[in-house]
């Protein structure tokens, strides 16, 4: 089973299009959304959840109020500034109240410790959801992270988990995952242990910048990459300087995309642009995957799903 990983350098490169456009011709894949921080590939593939599942990360405190003594303790050793001291009716009189703010909560624990009423709990936090749905291009595991949620990278990789366990118990042969833009801890968790892992950038002086660090995220992990250029006849001067120094660092240029219109139209109509017979783009994207249909799809093109 091949996993096949698409990143980029950063946002709006084209990266989620592509993917869609990639499980439209694999013909035995299941799909994995790992930009849990701002998940879209749903928008495109059109997803019928078939299970939901609660993502948990971390702890937070919570004052249970009938048992808060007011005696600040909590507030006098946070750190974080998560504990609000506000007011509250008791009979005729105004008095003192500890509130947690959820937001600020770093789960750290301290107050619990230290709290001499043993008025603090500290349960799980709930940071999002993850999801194993139907698609029209075959099985999709996605997720959420909740707002001000934590740990994107264990929620990324535990929708990697799913996907690799649904691939195996339904005899797929290919994972194919959209990742997140960037460096950081969501990328991390996406591209380790990869089969390839598929760079996609655009020629620009910002998306040379960002590739190169791509790269070397890659190069200290070991895992093989490639790279795509979206719209390079941009600028076609800047596209093949970046296709030397992509090559010069061992990741050798799979694809040109060519600008095209035809993409911002299928993404408004929630679809693939391969759907359009007419477009550059989809050509571009076709022309790529048969020049090197072994490592980006892992599996030959049988019906072509738009």
């Amino acid at each position: 089973m091949k996993e096949i990983v698409v990143i980029s350098g950063k946002g709006g490169t084209g990266k989620t299009s592509i993917v869609a456009a990639f499980a439209a011709l694999a013909r035995n894949a299941v799909i994995a959304d790992c930009d849990v921080d701002a998940a879209d590939l749903h928008l495109i593939l059109s997803p019928r959840i078939q299970q939901r599942h609660i993502f948990t990360s971390g702890r937070e405190a919570v004052i249970r109020q009938e048992d808060c003594r007011q005696c600040g303790s909590c507030h006098d050793l946070c750190r974080f500034g998560a504990v609000k001291k506000t007011e509250r009716p008791e009979g005729d009189a105004v008095t003192e109240a500890y509130r947690i703010d959820p937001t600020a909560c770093e789960g750290c624990g301290v107050c619990v410790h230290f709290c001499e009423a043993g008025a603090i709990d500290f349960p799980e936090r709930v940071c999002g959801e993850w999801f194993v749905s139907d698609t029209r291009c075959g099985p999709m595991v996605h997720a959420r992270l909740g707002v001000a949620g934590e740990n994107s990278g264990k929620l990324v990789t535990t929708v990697r988990k799913e996907a690799r366990r649904i691939a195996e118990e339904e005899g797929k042969d290919t994972v194919l995952v959209d990742g997140s833009p960037g460096i950081g801890c969501p990328v991390i968790a996406s591209v380790t242990g990869a089969s390839l892992v598929l760079v996609v950038t655009e020629p620009t002086l910002s998306g040379e910048h960002d590739l190169d660090r791509v790269l070397d995220l890659g190069k200290h992990f070991r895992v093989p990459m490639a790279v795509c250029i979206n719209k390079w006849d941009l600028n076609p001067e800047m596209a093949d300087r970046i296709g030397k120094k992509a090559a010069a660092a061992g990741a050798p240029v799979v694809g040109r995309i060519r600008y095209d219109r035809a993409v911002t139209r299928a993404q408004v109509q929630g679809g693939s642009v391969l759907a359009d017979k007419t477009s550059k783009a989809a050509a571009d994207i076709r022309s790529m995957v048969r020049a090197h249909l072994s490592i980006i799809t892992g599996s030959p093109v049988v019906a072509e799903v738009s």
